[in-house]
């Protein structure tokens, strides 16, 4: 049986940030790459320079998503059609099409077609806090990991096709540390880091370190996830914290990346260095 591995987020970018490498490195080692955005990112921020509106941004980000997923060699790219909720407490929150407004029971579903589909021996998403606290980041993570059990249980949704078990569910895992070296990095460059305080300890963003299980070195495709973050125009402007750091060392903290299994329970022993391990 061919490898296989799908990946499931909220937002065009979600993608390239925590996993680009790690897609690219399985894309070329032949395993077949399928990616699911829930949205198209239509209530992002704007980088200074490109052009795009609040009026245009969904269509924007489509097409850089889609530039990311041919540069990391994805085989498959699928939306779900729904939009970007915004951050916690803002106006978008009220989209009547706004993912966290959508029910289980309409996307659920869904994501079983998907799997059942697709047939990963791998599946990815967001770990629970989605990274930062996204409200769309954490609904992709439940409705995935609802999806993900019921697609192996023939007696559920037998309309989204034959059962199907995928071996094993991982969460991304920025791990705290990753913040931490940043900062450090960013304070001895001199750097005012007056708007980047919770890079200090880590905060609330990332994931424990004790809890990542797996780490894949992405050393000979982080070019390539470089490339991809660069397609995402919007997000990734100057004012952007991975532009804050010269470029050699910022790969250099994105050349491994971290993540965390969900499903078996993992066993006691050392950090493993593939997914498929």
């Amino acid at each position: 049986m061919d490898h296989s591995l799908l990946a499931l987020f909220a937002h065009p970018d979600d993608e390239a940030f925590g996993t680009g490498g790690t897609l690219a490195h399985y894309a070329q080692a032949g395993v077949r790459t399928t990616l699911v955005c829930a949205t198209r990112g239509e209530a992002g921020e704007i980088a200074e320079g490109v052009d795009a509106t609040p009026q245009t941004l969904g269509a924007v980000r489509e097409s850089e998503l889609r530039c990311a997923a041919e540069t990391m060699g994805v085989a498959e790219l699928i939306f779900l059609d729904y939009r970007d909720s915004g951050m916690a407490g803002s106006p978008e929150n009220q989209h009547p099409r706004a993912f966290i407004n959508a029910p289980a029971e309409e996307v659920v579903p869904q994501l079983v077609r998907i799997i059942r589909q697709v047939r990963p021996e791998i599946v990815v998403t967001f770990e629970p806090n989605g990274g930062y606290g996204h409200p769309d980041h954490i609904a992709i993570h439940k409705h995935t990991v609802a999806a993900f059990h019921a697609a192996a249980d023939a007696g559920r949704y037998p309309e989204a096709g034959p059962a199907w078990q995928a071996a094993r569910l991982y969460y991304t895992a920025i791990p705290r540390s990753f913040f931490t070296h940043m900062w450090e990095q960013l304070t001895a460059l001199g750097r005012d880091m007056s708007d980047y305080g919770w890079l200090e300890n880590g905060g609330d963003h990332g994931w424990p370190d004790e809890a990542v299980t797996a780490v894949i070195d992405v050393g000979e495709t982080v070019e390539a996830k470089w490339s991809a973050l660069h397609c995402h125009r919007t997000q990734f402007g100057p004012a952007n914290l991975f532009r804050q750091l010269p470029e050699a060392m910022v790969k250099e903290l994105m050349r491994h990346e971290s993540f965390s299994q969900a499903w078996p329970e993992p066993e006691a022993g050392p950090v493993k260095a593939s997914l498929f391990e």
